[in-house]
């Protein structure tokens, strides 16, 4: 039995003579959180509202457990969805909340459990309107898998949170996919996807621009080798390629490179050589969001981070 839960292939949206995704092809397993990212109007958004089934295609393939989203054998009862605004009554207890959406939920855990799940046993009797911004978006994950469902759509799920109730948010998420449900994340906190998911994919006016494993994507974007040299220290000989940027502010160097650990190994290399004791060595991989932006200033977007 195939683990993929997701499969989009080719996939076109065109609204008039707007193509807003343009041959988007990816796909998702059982079990891992995968982020989708873009910069402002990518088509990220068009590509979720296909998956979940609220638009049609235009053209490719789009598939979620073996199904078309959008036809009339579905799969909902094993999706849920966690939107950006979720339209809680304020006037309700988490657990009247949680009680109401269960008359419409096929197989709803019971509303006790429910609430343990997403750490709001403690606020069952408190109201909507007086839960903190991290307890109502608790609820919203709450009322998504109450049945239970294999794949979750998390779209934003921290946005507007303080960073305490965003780091709980993303425990609960890491918590819920050790428990073997697939995520699929949408964020514009890049370090959340770089933290939560396992593959991404970047998308950049209607096509992915590139996807891989975290790992795979990091690797891709410039990393940076720093040090502080001795007073009495020239810099003659450093070994900088021809594709790397050092910058020297007083005695700190930054040289900017794809292979930041070779580039370090030449470093202490020159340094060993000239009997020079380089301080504050640091040596680290691009983040997801410099490649991010990397990836928007080649296109000229102005990015929203």
């Amino acid at each position: 039995m195939s683990d993929t839960v997701i499969e989009v292939l080719g996939l076109r949206k065109r609204y008039g003579d707007f193509t807003a995704v343009d041959g988007v092809s990816f796909d998702v397993h059982a079990g891992e959180v995968f982020a989708l990212l873009g910069t402002n109007g990518a088509g990220k958004t068009t590509t979720i509202e296909i998956l979940e089934g609220y638009l049609r295609p235009s053209g490719g393939t789009v598939r979620v457990f073996g199904e078309d989203p959008a036809g009339h054998r579905a799969p909902r009862a094993r999706i849920g969805l966690v939107l950006q605004e979720s339209g809680l009554f304020g006037d309700l207890s988490a657990a009247e909340t949680v009680a109401a959406w269960s008359r419409f939920t096929t197989g709803a855990r019971p509303v006790a459990e429910a609430l343990e799940l997403v750490g709001l046993s403690g606020q069952a009797r408190t109201r909507v309107k007086r839960m903190s911004g991290g307890e109502r978006r608790k609820l919203d994950i709450a009322l998504a898998t109450l049945g239970s469902p294999d794949l979750l759509f998390l779209d934003e799920p921290t946005t507007g949170l303080d960073p305490e109730a965003r780091h709980r948010v993303r425990d609960l998420v890491r918590d819920l996919a050790a428990g073997g449900m697939t995520v699929l994340l949408t964020t514009h906190y890049l370090e959340e996807a770089q933290e939560l998911a396992g593959r991404v994919a970047i998308m950049d006016k209607g096509r992915i621009v590139t996807q891989g494993t975290m790992a795979e994507v990091l690797g891709r974007g410039s990393g940076r080798v720093a040090f502080e040299l001795p007073d009495d220290t020239a810099l003659e000989g450093l070994p900088v390629g021809e594709r790397d940027a050092l910058t020297v502010t007083g005695r700190r160097c930054v040289i900017v490179t794809a292979e930041p650990e070779s580039v370090a190994h030449a470093v202490l290399g020159w340094a060993h050589a000239r009997g020079v004791r380089l301080s504050g060595l640091d040596v680290r991989q691009a983040t997801l969001e410099e490649v991010f932006l990397d990836i928007a200033g080649a296109h000229g977007e102005e990015v929203r981070t």
